[in-house]
C-alpha cells in the first residue's frame, strides 16, 4: 500500500494566501515545512479572487473605521457571526497587509494613496485591489516569490490524516501522479485546501476546490460548523444553458463602480429589495435574482444582466482586465452590451471548527482559510473579508505551532485510514442535484432527493477523481444533512418551508464523523476567547 515515505515537522497541505502565508512564517520560526498541493503551485481559489481585501488603513476614507467594518461583517453574518473572531481578524488585518506588502505585494495606488472600492455589504470604500480586479493573483505571486518560502510538493493529492495511538495528526498519505502512495510523517498538519465550489454543477471556484480538506478533517474525527451556509455570488458571467464547471466571475466591484442588475425587459433588479441597492450583502443579491428569474417575462429563466455601460470603456478595460477578457472571449462589449450573469457557487462560510489560532478538535491537526470555519463569516460572508482572513489566521497558525510542538510527538504505531474513492461517473448526477435542490432556495422533500442522488459506488482506482468523488460525496452529504436541520432561513441558507428567521437559531449544526457515520449537533460557537 505505501510505496515511500518522508518526514518533516509541518505538512501544509494547500498553496492559497492561508496555507503559504503559514508555510513561511512557521519556517520563519525555525520549523522544518512541506508544502503539499494536488495541482500546480499557483492553482487555488485566491488566484482567481478578484475583487480584493477589505481593510481599514491609515489611507482610509474619512468616517470610515476598523469599528465600522466589525460592525457591517456582524450585519452580514445575520447573527452567526462569532463577534470575538471579528474583532480580532478585522483589527489585527492593517499589520498582516503592511507585513504583505514589505514581502512585495503592489496594490493599487492613486494621487491619495492605495486605491479603494466598496462593494456588498459594506458601508464605506475599504476594499484594496491590485492589477484592477487581479487581486489574488497578485498576493499568490507575492507569496510563491517571498523569501523563505518552504519545500513544496506539487501533483500530489493528499488522501487523508493519520493519527498516532493517541489521536493525535501525524502525518498525511499522498497519491502521487504516477499512481503511488506515500506517507509523509509530521508532527502537525495544516490544512489549507480552500473551499468546496464543486460541491455544484457551475461555480467561481478552481478545477481543485473539490471539499477535500473537509472530508479529510471528517474522517480524521475533527468537528465542521455552518456547512450549510455556501454563498452563491451573483454575477457570474452567463455563457450558455447547460454550461458547467469553472465559471468566469465580474467582480461586485463592478457594481461598486457604478454598474446596476437589470432583467430582460430592462427593470432593475434590485429596485426595492434592500437599503443598499445592488450592493446589497451577496446572499440578498442572489436570492434577488432567483426570484426574479423564478417570474422573468419572455421564458428568460437562466440569467438577468450586469448594466456597466454607464462606465467609461476606457475606465472599464483599465479597473477590470479580467473581467473584460471575460466578456472579449464571449464576444460582449461592456461598453455596449449589458453582461449576462447568473448566481454559482462560490464561497463556503462553513468549515473545519478552529480556535483563534488555527486548531481544531484534533490534537496537532490545523485548518486556516476557507477550508476553517473562524467564526467570521456566520450565515454570509462580507465581500473581500477572505483574502484578510487567510492572512491573519495564516500567520497566528504560525504563532501557535512552535510552542504546541514543543511537547509533541507521534507516539506508538500509526493509523492509516481506509482510501476513499468512488466511481467518478456519479459526480455530475450529484452536482445536478445538489445544484437544483441544496443551492438558492431548498425544502426537506428536495434535500432528500439530494441526498438520494449523492450515493455512488465504490472504487478501489487509486486516481484522483476517484478520490475527488468521494470527497464530494461525502462533503455533500453532510452539507445536505446540516441544510436539513436547520430549520429556518438566514443568510446563505434559504428554506422555502422555513422561510423566516427565528432567534432560536442563532447556534451552529456541528457535522462530525464516528465509526464511519456522520453526526449532527446544535451548539453556540460564538464563545471565542482572544
Amino acid at each position: 500500500m505505501i510505496a515511500w515515505e518522508a518526514h518533516t515537522q509541518v505538512v501544509v497541505v494547500g498553496s492559497g494566501v492561508a496555507g503559504l502565508t503559514c508555510a513561511i512564517e512557521a519556517g520563519r520560526a525555525g520549523l522544518s515545512v512541506l508544502v503539499l498541493t494536488k495541482g500546480a503551485a499557483d492553482e487555488a481559489n485566491t488566484h482567481w479572487a478578484q475583487g480584493g481585501v477589505a481593510v481599514v488603513r491609515d489611507e482610509r476614507d474619512p468616517g470610515d473605521t476598523v469599528g465600522a467594518h466589525i460592525e457591517d461583517t456582524l450585519v452580514a453574518g445575520v447573527g452567526l457571526s462569532d463577534p470575538a473572531a471579528v474583532t480580532m481578524i478585522l483589527t489585527e488585518g492593517p499589520a498582516a497587509i503592511a507585513r504583505l506588502v514589505a514581502r512585495g505585494a503592489h496594490f493599487d495606488t492613486g494621487p491619495m494613496g492605495l486605491m479603494r472600492t466598496r462593494e456588498g455589504g459594506h458601508s464605506a470604500n475599504r476594499v484594496i485591489h491590485a492589477g484592477g480586479d487581479a487581486t489574488g493573483a497578485e498576493i499568490e505571486r507575492c507569496l510563491l516569490a517571498a523569501d523563505g518560502l518552504p519545500g513544496m510538493l506539487t501533483g500530489h493529492q493528499v488522501l487523508d490524516v493519520v493519527r498516532d495511538v493517541s489521536g493525535r495528526a501525524a502525518g498525511v498519505t499522498v497519491l502521487g501522479d504516477d499512481g503511488t502512495i506515500g506517507l509523509i510523517r509530521a508532527d502537525a498538519v495544516v490544512l489549507a485546501t480552500g473551499g468546496a465550489g464543486h460541491l455544484y454543477a457551475a461555480t467561481t471556484n478552481p478545477d481543485v476546490a473539490t471539499g477535500d480538506g473537509l472530508a479529510m478533517a471528517l474522517r480524521a474525527g475533527a468537528a465542521l460548523a455552518d456547512l450549510e451556509f455556501m454563498q452563491f455570488h451573483p454575477t457570474v458571467l452567463f455563457t450558455g444553458a447547460g454550461v458547467t464547471g469553472h465559471r468566469p466571475l465580474v467582480t461586485e466591484a463592478v457594481r461598486g463602480e457604478g454598474a446596476v442588475l437589470i432583467d430582460v425587459t430592462g427593470a432593475r433588479v434590485m429596485a426595492g429589495v434592500h437599503p443598499l441597492g445592488d450592493l446589497a450583502p451577496r446572499d440578498v443579491v442572489s436570492l434577488a435574482i432567483t426570484r426574479r428569474l423564478a417570474t422573468a417575462p419572455g421564458g428568460v429563466r437562466d440569467h438577468v444582466f450586469l448594466d456597466a455601460t454607464g462606465i467609461a470603456p476606457d475606465v472599464f478595460a483599465r479597473r477590470f482586465p479580467t473581467v473584460s477578457a471575460s466578456c472579449a472571449a464571449a464576444g460582449i462589449d461592456p461598453a455596449t452590451d449589458p453582461i449576462p450573469v447568473a448566481p454559482a457557487a462560490h464561497y463556503h462560510c462553513g468549515g473545519v471548527v478552529t480556535d483563534p489560532y488555527g486548531r481544531t478538535t484534533v490534537p496537532g491537526l490545523y485548518a486556516v482559510g476557507e477550508v476553517a470555519r473562524t467564526g467570521l463569516h456566520g450565515a454570509n460572508r462580507l465581500a473581500s473579508n477572505s483574502l484578510l482572513e487567510g492572512l491573519v489566521m495564516g500567520e497566528r497558525a504560525a504563532a501557535a505551532l512552535p510552542a504546541d510542538l514543543q511537547n509533541a510527538s507521534p507516539t506508538g504505531a500509526l493509523t492509516v485510514p481506509a482510501r476513499p474513492g468512488l466511481d467518478p461517473a456519479g459526480r455530475g448526477v450529484a452536482q445536478a442535484a445538489m445544484s437544483a435542490e441544496a443551492g438558492i432556495g431548498r425544502d426537506r422533500s428536495g434535500l432528500e432527493r439530494a441526498l438520494g442522488a449523492i450515493s455512488a459506488q465504490p472504487s478501489d482506482d487509486p486516481t484522483r477523481a476517484g478520490v475527488e468523488a468521494a470527497n464530494l460525496a461525502l462533503v455533500s452529504t453532510a452539507l445536505v444533512r446540516a441544510a436539513l436541520v436547520r430549520t429556518e432561513s438566514r443568510g446563505c441558507h434559504v428554506r422555502t418551508d422555513h422561510p423566516a428567521t427565528s432567534a432560536e437559531w442563532t447556534t451552529s449544526v456541528l457535522v462530525e464523523q464516528r465509526d464511519g457515520v456522520l453526526h449532527t449537533d446544535v451548539r453556540d460557537l460564538r464563545k471565542v476567547t482572544v
